[in-house]
């Protein structure tokens, strides 16, 4: 075999000497991570290529991002897009080909264009929220409205989060009586969606299980009370990573969930997808009990309130009443003494007829009754001969037989 021979490094050596120049420039490069890794202080990305239609990889490529342009070049990126480069992400690099003898062929990321991945983002989100009117559930949640008494409430948050401790504690220091009860769930990074939606899936099994549990049992046996609302929390991570709250799955568990949902996570920057479906939205953790205790107190001054309205009408309507009653009284006196003074009137009339009536007075003007067994006898035909009569006179009484 006349042809000459080259070790495996000599031939590396030619890739490495072809590339370097053929291949000079840096290049900007359209692509997503389908992997993203630091390592004492470099970082380590996988890119991928996609068919537009099938969503088939059509490409890949290794890239490094060596730590002396990652300490520039990661704070600038999260600052701008208010998230962490992550799998999934559409990024626009800034290139060059490095190819090793020993290590291989790879990408030297040297710039990342936020910009790129901020408009991905925002076209992505406006697909989701388009998606989201169109199934007509964009806004099921400021539909439902929060109870009067909203003091049962499901958290859903990190356990070891600092925001969730203060939630808890501003709840505890307010003159109502909370009951909290968490539900855990990752607040951050790639598990959030999932997590979350695992969450909001306790809830409500937790709640028709109290429901049902009031249905079934005594009043003697004290249950919990179902939930009144469900507050979502996140504080004490790091506010550069909200992209798990801007899926479309976890916005339509969160829009089609019966119970009003109050966010609070922690991001001043833009509203996430989650913030725009739900019942109300808050910035922080403090803020969502805030909101709570606030409501409370609106419901205990509306009830102060018409307590004091209920009382002053009643003392209004007695004082009323009892001004009526004592007019009735005055007039019923009246009526009282006029109603005696004319019976009396009417009695004294009747007094002088009965004189008028009284046979005595007929007796002592010369005329007689006659009685038989007690009655006035009227007509003589009614004796028979025996019969037994009494006549009286103005001086006595003649009895006498019928012949």
């Amino acid at each position: 075999m006349s042809e000459k021979r080259l070790s495996l490094l000599e031939l590396n050596g030619l890739v490495r000497e072809l590339i370097e120049v053929e291949m000079p420039n840096e290049y900007w490069v359209e692509a997503e991570l389908s992997e993203c890794r630091e390592s004492r202080g470099h970082c380590y990305m996988e890119l991928i290529e996609r068919d537009d239609h099938t969503a088939t990889p059509v490409a890949r490529a290794s890239a490094k991002c060596w730590a002396s342009k990652w300490a520039l070049v990661k704070p600038y990126f999260e600052r701008t897009t208010g998230q962490q480069l992550r799998a999934g992400l559409k990024v626009l690099l800034k290139v060059y080909p490095q190819f090793h003898e020993a290590y291989g062929f790879s990408w030297i990321v040297t710039d990342i264009n936020p910009n790129f991945t901020l408009g991905d983002q925002a076209r992505r989100r406006q697909e989701i929220i388009r998606q989201l009117k169109e199934e007509g559930v964009f806004d099921l949640q400021r539909e439902l409205r929060l109870p009067l008494f909203c003091l049962n409430i499901a958290v859903i948050s990190s356990q070891t989060a600092a925001g969730y401790g203060d939630f808890c504690n501003q709840l505890a220091d307010s003159p109502f009586t909370f009951r909290t009860q968490l539900f855990p769930a990752t607040m951050q990074g790639e598990g959030v969606e999932q997590s979350i939606i695992a969450a909001l899936e306790a809830v409500y099994e937790a709640n028709m299980a109290n429901m049902a549990n009031m249905a079934h049992e005594s009043h003697e046996t004290y249950k919990p009370n179902p939930f009144d609302c469900v507050v979502i929390i996140r504080g004490g991570g790091a506010t550069s990573d909200m992209s798990g709250f801007d899926t479309l799955a976890l916005a339509e568990n969160v829009a089609n969930f019966p119970l009003p949902i109050i966010t609070g996570i922690g991001h001043d920057r833009d509203e996430s997808i989650l913030d725009m479906v739900s019942h109300q939205r808050v910035k922080t953790p403090t803020a969502a009990a805030a909101f709570l205790i606030d409501h409370a107190q609106a419901v205990f001054d509306a009830l102060n309130d018409a307590q004091q309205r209920i009382t002053r009408y009643a003392q209004l309507r007695f004082q009323t009443q009892e001004a009526q009653l004592s007019t009735l009284n005055t007039q019923l006196s009246t009526l009282v003494e006029r109603k005696l003074t004319n019976e009396v009137h009417r009695l004294e009339l009747f007094k002088e007829k009965l004189k008028a009536l009284d046979p005595t007075l007929l007796l002592r003007r010369g005329y007689s009754i006659t009685l038989k067994d007690g009655h006035t006898v009227r007509d003589p035909k009614t004796l028979l001969p025996g019969d037994k009569i009494e006549t009286r006179l103005e001086k006595g009484t003649i009895k006498s037989s019928v012949i």
